[in-house]
């Protein structure tokens, strides 16, 4: 059984996505982050980070925190979702999520959602950041089915970030081959379900 300590963000909903994915049975945990719960002792014990998610694996007693972590310990444990015809294809487009769609993505929310209109510049920087992930990802799925050709943790980690588009401030139908990837995956029965794994109930974005 996995623990699964989480909150309704793009971080931690790939982390139940790929559980849900994996088949495997696991217990939510709720953190909410809104009330700081992820500086609370119990919390810091199994995530120095004070970030959500992070799971306990009681089958051995392993605890790991940061999203990427955990995407690979569960695809590496279970054997699934990582394809070895394609290992090192999936680790560059995880690593892209991790250190460019997440990042830059999330700080887009900052300014062009929950604060905007305080500083024009920032706001048109983040436009162009966003623009330019959003055109990778495109040329990529040009030619491609999935970020690494088969489906994957690169998937699974880059879907959730894509799910707040409107919060990006950017229209899908500018993207094509990123509109045909997204609006597959939402459409599988672990995605819908593991959306929603933890907090109020939304609907997927489209």
């Amino acid at each position: 059984m996995i623990e699964l300590y989480t909150w309704p963000t793009p971080n931690g909903r790939k982390v139940s996505i790929l559980l849900e994915e994996l088949k495997v049975p696991y217990t939510v945990y709720p953190v909410d982050i809104n009330n700081n719960e992820q500086f609370s002792k119990k919390f810091s014990r199994i995530s120095p980070s004070n970030k959500i998610p992070a799971i306990i694996d009681n089958e051995n007693n392993q605890s790991i925190f940061e999203s990427g972590t955990i995407m690979i310990y569960l695809a590496n444990k279970y054997n699934k979702f990582i394809p070895q015809d394609y290992y090192w294809e999936t680790m560059e487009w995880l690593m892209f999520q991790l250190s460019q769609v997440g990042p830059l993505l999330g700080q887009a929310h900052q300014f062009l959602f929950y604060h905007p209109n305080q500083n024009k510049f920032v706001e048109e920087k983040y436009i162009n950041y966003t623009k330019r992930i959003y055109k990778t990802l495109d040329l990529r799925l040009n030619d491609n089915e999935y970020l690494a050709k088969e489906y994957s943790i690169a998937d699974i980690s880059t879907w959730p970030w894509i799910s707040r588009f409107e919060r990006q401030r950017i229209s899908l139908n500018k993207y094509p081959n990123v509109l045909r990837w997204y609006s597959s995956i939402m459409k599988r029965p672990a995605v819908i379900q593991g959306y929603n794994a933890v907090g109020n109930k939304e609907k997927i974005p489209f």
